[in-house]
């Protein structure tokens, strides 16, 4: 899309399926956004030219998705000033536990908010939060997802009883 406001990155193309949530509320809200692979330890240069670049784009919030090591969330959040939200990817050793550790233990200083092991549907709905404080229309956005959502508790409610 064009002028994405956030850009969605991952370390390895198979990190795609994880990203799926992410990319269904952008679509949903109507967000732009672009998708693309970064690898922080593959091609680091380019990953770091795409993050000192990315705010000069118009991007405004970095979700970026790792697995492992996960370096990618950090690496990325060391040379910009764009909020950056890391989506631990589960692996098949350790189930992700070892990138949610990784993303959520940086240093002080080079902070990366980090949503739970391969919860991107909430990784796109902070970002849409944090969109929502200056776009009006994305605040309403985003109330009425909240009503819809209250109204499905209900509705189970109504099922049990």
């Amino acid at each position: 899309m064009n002028n994405p406001s956030v850009s969605i990155v991952m370390g390895s193309i198979s990190d795609k399926e994880t990203l799926a949530g992410a990319i269904e509320i952008f679509e949903d809200f109507q967000v732009n956004y672009e998708v693309q692979v970064q690898s922080a330890h593959r091609s680091a240069d380019e990953m770091l030219q795409f993050a000192k670049d990315a705010k000069g784009r118009g991007v405004r919030i970095i979700i970026a998705a790792a697995g492992g090591a996960a370096h990618l969330p950090g690496m990325i959040a060391s040379v910009t000033t764009l909020p950056v939200i890391g989506v631990p990817v589960p692996l098949k050793n350790l189930a992700g536990l070892d990138s949610l550790l990784s993303i959520a233990q940086m240093p002080a200083g080079i902070p990366v908010a980090t949503v739970g092991i391969a919860n991107s549907k909430n990784a796109a709905l902070l970002a849409v939060r944090i969109l929502a404080i200056s776009d009006e229309g994305l605040d309403i956005k985003l109330q009425e997802f909240h009503l819809e959502q209250k109204k499905v508790v209900k509705e189970q409610n109504k099922k049990l009883n």
